[in-house]
């Protein structure tokens, strides 16, 4: 496959700035008159490709909610996977995977192995048993074609007691985790590396559309990353043009922007899903002029 970062960035052009995310919550099955069921799980994800298959840049679904309806869920997520390659629609699997060494592999290989079923487009991680653990789905992801989102500025309020706070040099962990993922592209995007001339690289970050001027006020450069930046909050969660240009600044080009309930919600009618979709990815792309 082509690098991870160069497929986004072609999909973004074509269908908008947009990740679709899904969430199969027990409230929205109860909405959508499904039940709290493997099998339930897997008709709402179903319904939510058929309808935004081939429309948007990405889907993003989140595997908790897949996992705690055991095999029967995990196999759901699995044909998720599979209807996003039929597609042709990037599939962002949100398992914030993060281990050490053989554990780490282990994760890698069962989400970003080639072969594997669990295996999208790219896989989001956590760094917080230090950026150099995640190395080996880095590695994997490089050299398969995927690639990764490392959660780096979150919007929750436990996040900043952890990213906010900075070593004995005065540096923000949210900043090494920034320049780690940097220095990734860095390579991938050299003349000569696998990406060389590609717009972005394919190591992204996780940073929330609603957490004002942290980035500036703890000296991350999110431009200088080179990567896509995974951003929930945008649009109908609260994130508008002013408050994009205080959290991303001259990176908003690099801007996936993350919406699920807002799109969800108009479901289980597919036209309505659509329709709420292009939406979602006309005022994200708007608002990331």
């Amino acid at each position: 496959m082509r690098p991870f970062g160069a497929r986004l960035a072609a999909a973004m052009a074509e269908h908008g700035p947009l990740c679709v995310g899904i969430d199969p919550h027990a409230s929205l099955l109860d909405a959508w008159g499904l039940p709290d069921s493997a099998e339930g799980v897997r008709r709402f994800a179903l319904t939510v490709m058929e309808a935004v298959g081939g429309r948007v840049a990405a889907v993003k679904p989140q595997a908790a909610f897949f996992e705690r309806h055991g095999s029967a869920g995990v196999a759901a997520l699995e044909e998720v996977v599979a209807a996003g390659r039929e597609t042709g629609t990037l599939v962002v699997v949100d398992a914030k995977r993060g281990d050490i060494g053989s554990t780490m592999g282990a994760y890698a290989d069962a989400f970003l192995r080639d072969g594997s079923p669990l295996a999208g487009d790219a896989l989001t991680v956590s760094p917080y048993l230090g950026f150099g653990s995640l190395a080996p789905a880095v590695d994997l992801a490089l050299a398969t074609g995927r690639g990764l989102f490392v959660l780096a500025l979150t919007s929750n309020p436990e996040g900043p007691a952890v990213q906010h706070a900075r070593d004995a040099d005065g540096v923000a962990v949210a900043d090494r985790v920034a320049r780690s993922a940097a220095e990734a592209n860095a390579a991938e995007l050299a003349p000569g590396g696998p990406a060389a001339g590609a717009p972005l690289g394919s190591i992204g970050l996780v940073v929330g559309a609603t957490i004002g001027d942290a980035a500036a006020r703890l000296g991350v450069d999110l431009a200088a990353v080179r990567g896509p930046l995974l951003a929930p909050g945008v649009g109908a969660q609260g994130a508008g043009p002013a408050e994009l240009a205080a959290v991303f600044g001259d990176a908003r080009s690099a801007v996936l922007a993350s919406s699920s309930r807002g799109v969800l919600a108009a479901g289980p009618d597919a036209r309505a899903l659509r329709d709420a979709a292009r939406a979602a990815a006309d005022a994200a792309g708007a608002a990331l002029r």
